[in-house]
């Protein structure tokens, strides 16, 4: 009868141990922080910071041929010579005017290259995949995103995967 009695005891403990490991697990993540740090030192991302660069070089240079210009065109005015100090004028405002379109143009072309790294299929899938990994391997019924943190009021910094995301999406 004892015996029966240990027996019955013991499966129960058993389905207890059972139902407790079955406790949902949270995770969340800070997928704007994996973003940026997966992005840093990709390729596209460099080419994007190098034509930002090139783009900001080119309207440097032109902002200071155009400040040249006004300086001339103040020493022809103190030197009395106001027809050469109207036909630098003119140009300095054709100059000005190409400068403002030029910088337009390339805020576009830059916002547009911008929002298709930030909207890259590719990059979305591997963080999924890497978010599914981790969630198997760490018993995690769902991850979070911490940019829809509408729901989120609170969460516990162990339950934060992000730097295990960043390091698995970096190998």
């Amino acid at each position: 009868m004892k015996k029966i009695f240990f027996a019955v005891i013991f499966c129960f403990s058993l389905i207890s141990v059972s139902f407790a490991q079955q406790i949902t697990r949270f995770g969340v993540v800070d997928t704007a922080r994996v973003y940026q740090s997966y992005f840093r030192n990709s390729s596209p991302v460099r080419n994007y910071e190098s034509k930002k660069a090139d783009f900001q070089n080119e309207i440097n240079r032109k902002t200071e041929e155009i400040q040249n210009l006004k300086n001339q065109k103040v020493d022809y005015l103190n030197n009395g010579n106001d027809a050469a100090a109207a036909r630098l004028e003119n140009e300095i405002i054709k100059k000005t005017d190409l400068l403002t379109e030029y910088t337009s143009a390339k805020n576009v072309e830059l916002e547009s290259i911008k929002k298709n790294l930030q909207n890259s299929d590719a990059f979305y899938k591997k963080l999924y995949s890497v978010l599914e990994k981790i969630a198997e391997n760490e018993g995690f019924s769902m991850i979070l995103s911490l940019q829809q943190a509408n729901a989120v009021l609170w969460y516990s910094p162990s339950v934060d995967i992000t730097d295990k995301v960043i390091a698995e999406l970096e190998r």
